[in-house]
């Protein structure tokens, strides 16, 4: 017979009230960091800056992806998660801020830009860690696929408003789209300091060196077989896809189009990602893991290739809707497995591992795409590109690793 304890319902996520402010709260965040995120290079290149160094400045605001996520991992699985998330707001709002006043002044020193986007990259690195590991300590298990479909789709809609609206502002004045950057980060401190619930309650915290603790995340997750091989497709997949964003801004100065239509391009591919968060629980309620990651892989290649020859911004638009919608529909079963198979006290520092193998990438992609650039017009890089993900898409389906999956978490529905 059931009693009374064993029938009490676990209430909607839309009321719980500390998850809702941590949502909020991040989605303010990453709407700040996407409004910069094209921004830094507009600024070099729409001053008369070269492609190189505009590709180097990328590659230094996506740097920290590669040096920061370890460490950052680490201090997240020991250290009170909220309060590393306030301090690296107020780090942000600080660093950012900091811009605003030489270019109100007519004035861009080199150097602190290249500062500037290093320090932002280093702080939220920290606090996206921190702000997906508390997900778990504010939601029930069975509740995860749809809190992290939710975060997928907010973090998607970030980028459809962000990024338009930073090139958008970037028309009006340099400095202006900073300060819309700083007003956000402020919001998101708010939200912050407005959650009453621990981000901390379901894990013992290491007493071991910090670089032991790192070596503990790299081996559980370098034992994960299945996992090692879809983060290095990953990896692959996250690099070419930068290379083609970036290629996006001199191909437009090429065909002389509006400054401000390079976000809503870009910021297509956010509303995509947008509807495949939404509908991810449809696809993880169908397929398992292994045979989405083949899928999403196939529709890069084709969409990519299909760029190349277009003309039509709204064409190009649509193809990175779709491009978009793929991946919004792989993160959000992709996050739920990983946060599934790794112990509460170490979902920082695996997922700062696995941060490390699949977006470190992306800063590599803007590092490479410059020089390509030199040698090749933006349509040829791009071709280049597509190339580039039909060998990757290829390599997914052969590898032995995703071929031989055999757990249910990796062949059959997730949800």
């Amino acid at each position: 017979m059931t009693t009374a304890d064993e029938r009490i319902t676990v209430k909607p996520l839309r009321r719980n009230r500390d998850f809702g402010l941590l949502w909020v709260g991040a989605g303010f965040s990453y709407l700040g960091s996407r409004v910069t995120a094209l921004v830094y290079p507009m600024l070099l290149l729409w001053g008369g800056g070269s492609t190189v160094t505009a590709g180097l400045l990328g590659f230094t605001a996506l740097l920290p992806q590669l040096v920061v996520q370890l460490p950052a991992g680490a201090f997240v699985d020991r250290r009170d998660r909220r309060k590393l998330m306030i301090a690296s707001e107020l780090g942000i709002v600080l660093a950012v801020g900091s811009l605003v006043v030489p270019l109100l002044g007519g004035h861009l020193w080199l150097p602190q830009l290249f500062a500037v986007a290093f320090v932002e990259g280093s702080l939220q690195v920290v606090y996206q860690l921190a702000e997906r590991s508390a997900v778990p300590q504010l939601v029930p298990p069975e509740q995860l696929p749809a809190a992290y479909s939710g975060n997928e789709a907010r973090t998607r809609a970030a980028s459809m408003l962000g990024q338009p609206a930073g090139t958008a502002l970037f028309a009006v004045g340099n400095a202006v789209p900073l300060l819309l950057a700083v007003g956000t980060r402020i919001v998101a401190l708010a939200s912050l300091l407005g959650i009453r619930a621990s981000f901390d309650a379901a894990r013992k915290v290491s007493q071991a060196p910090v670089l032991a603790d790192i070596g503990d995340g790299i081996r559980w997750l370098w034992r994960q077989r299945f996992l090692r091989a879809v983060l290095l497709i990953l990896a692959g997949t996250n690099m070419i896809n930068q290379m083609l964003v970036f290629a996006m801004l001199p191909l437009f100065r090429a065909e002389g189009w509006a400054n401000g239509l390079v976000g809503v391009v870009v910021a297509s591919a956010s509303a995509g990602g947008l509807v495949g968060a939404l509908t991810a629980g449809l696809w993880m309620r169908i397929w398992g893991l292994r045979r989405i990651l083949i899928v999403a892989t196939a529709v890069w290649a084709i969409v990519t290739l299909l760029v190349a020859p277009v003309h039509n911004v709204v064409v190009i638009g649509m193809l990175f809707a779709a491009s978009g919608y793929v991946g919004g529909a792989f993160n959000v079963p992709a996050i739920v497995y990983v946060m599934r198979i790794t112990p509460p006290e170490m979902q920082g520092r695996v997922s700062s591992v696995a941060n490390l193998v699949s977006y470190g990438a992306m800063a590599l992609g803007w590092a490479v795409e410059g020089p390509l650039l030199e040698m090749m017009t933006p349509r040829q890089t791009i071709i280049t590109i597509g190339a580039g993900l039909t060998l990757i898409t290829v390599s997914a389906i052969l590898s032995p690793a995703i071929r031989g999956a055999v757990s249910a978490a990796e062949t059959e529905p997730l949800a």
